[in-house]
């Protein structure tokens, strides 16, 4: 309310000064408040050190800063297919237990859940039928093959005997290679340990992002039972126009945000351009980040992105410290400061680009050393806004 009051204040007496324009340019008018004050004639504006502390008033000077040419694009962070899990059964069955919830970190080989059925029971009884039918057939085999050498049988008896053999040794390790895939024991059931549980483990380390399963459910083959993400390797996956993919090359710099997170920018460095344009004329370029680590990024989420093609440095000053007045850029230079009050002078400026919350001054008024008002762009516009009223 204070900050209002004072402008209100300014506002009136910037209008006193535009009806008196007939007063010579020099006078000044003075607008006290609360002990903070003001001097304002046509060019030079005074501020009080308390008005300039109070309204958090910055001195900056001109500096050096990066103008860059870029390519506006748009993505998502991405991971690599091999960081990426979809997790399901490899045969139907009941969720027996399933530990682990949305967000839940897991190493490879970590149980994940336990699937319950009849026929993993019926499956070992089989596996043990055959291998019992194998040592018979192998030994017959055997037997025969020595017959056979020694002219006492016929071949047709020793290739039927080797024919029963093959067929049930394939049956046999084929049963056993569905049991190793559910993660039964052979050795186990040889034993006559025989279970109705099978058991999934984690094909790779990473986070559980999505879980579709709750225990007593059941599942098949086909069901998606949850999913992982392996964050070590997160990427940025961005879409470049046919028009601007030959100004693109390796290790180009891209700065980009996460608009709907957060207002802050991070980097990343082009690492691969794709060699095809899709349906949308548009062409794949995968970037790898900075340090991405140490952030918080989770995979999906959308991206604007600026792909630096060329670095240009140019005179700027923070956007704060300029305000447009009837498309005319002005800012205050400091003129003299003493124990009370700081002194500034009006003067227009030719602007450029901006970029990264800075503009590029082409036409430079002041002089080396000099600092501008950062925050006081209202006395600005205000004025401007007296002004226009008086004509």
């Amino acid at each position: 309310m204070k900050i209002i009051k004072n402008i209100a204040i300014l506002l009136i007496a910037f209008l006193a000064i535009s009806c008196g324009r007939s007063e010579s340019n020099s006078e000044i008018k003075k607008v006290s408040s609360d002990d903070q004050e003001i001097s304002i004639n046509k060019d030079i504006i005074r501020i009080s050190k308390t008005q300039f502390e109070g309204e958090n008033m910055k001195l900056v000077s001109i500096a050096e800063k990066p103008f860059p040419t870029y390519i506006k694009t748009t993505g998502m962070i991405d991971v690599p297919p091999n960081s990426k899990a979809v997790i399901s059964a490899f045969t139907g069955g009941y969720i027996k237990n399933s530990p682990l919830l949305i967000g839940d970190k897991v190493k490879k080989r970590q149980l994940l859940v336990t699937i319950e059925n009849l026929e993993f029971v019926e499956l070992q009884q089989e596996y043990l039928e055959i291998s019992e039918q194998l040592t018979f057939l192998k030994s017959e085999y055997d037997r025969q093959e020595e017959l056979f050498a020694e002219k006492i049988s016929s071949k047709k008896s020793f290739l039927k005997a080797e024919s029963d053999y093959k067929k049930t040794n394939a049956m046999y390790h084929g049963l056993r290679k569905k049991l190793q895939m559910l993660n039964i024991n052979p050795a186990s059931v040889e034993k006559g340990n025989l279970t109705s549980v099978s058991t999934i483990y984690s094909p790779i380390s990473g986070s559980i992002t999505n879980v579709n399963i709750s225990t007593g459910i059941y599942v098949s083959p086909a069901d998606k039972i949850m999913e992982i993400v392996n964050t070590d390797h997160i990427h940025l996956e961005l879409r470049v126009f046919e028009k601007d993919v030959l100004k693109l090359k390796k290790e180009q710099k891209v700065i980009f945000r996460i608009p709907e997170s957060t207002d802050k920018s991070f980097i990343g460095h082009i690492h691969l351009i794709g060699k095809s344009i899709d349906k949308n004329r548009t062409v794949q370029v995968h970037a790898h980040i900075d340090h991405a680590i140490e952030q918080n990024f989770i995979v999906g989420m959308f991206v604007e992105a600026d792909i630096v093609i060329e670095n240009n440095n140019a005179k700027a000053l923070s956007e704060d410290t300029l305000v447009d007045v009837d498309g005319k850029s002005y800012v205050l230079i400091l003129q003299s400061e003493d124990n009370e009050s700081y002194s500034f002078v009006k003067k227009e400026i030719i602007t450029g680009k901006t970029y990264n919350g800075f503009t590029e001054i082409k036409d430079d008024p002041s002089k080396d050393g000099d600092q501008f008002l950062l925050g006081g762009f209202n006395l600005i516009s205000e004025e401007g806004a007296s002004q226009g009223h008086s004509h």
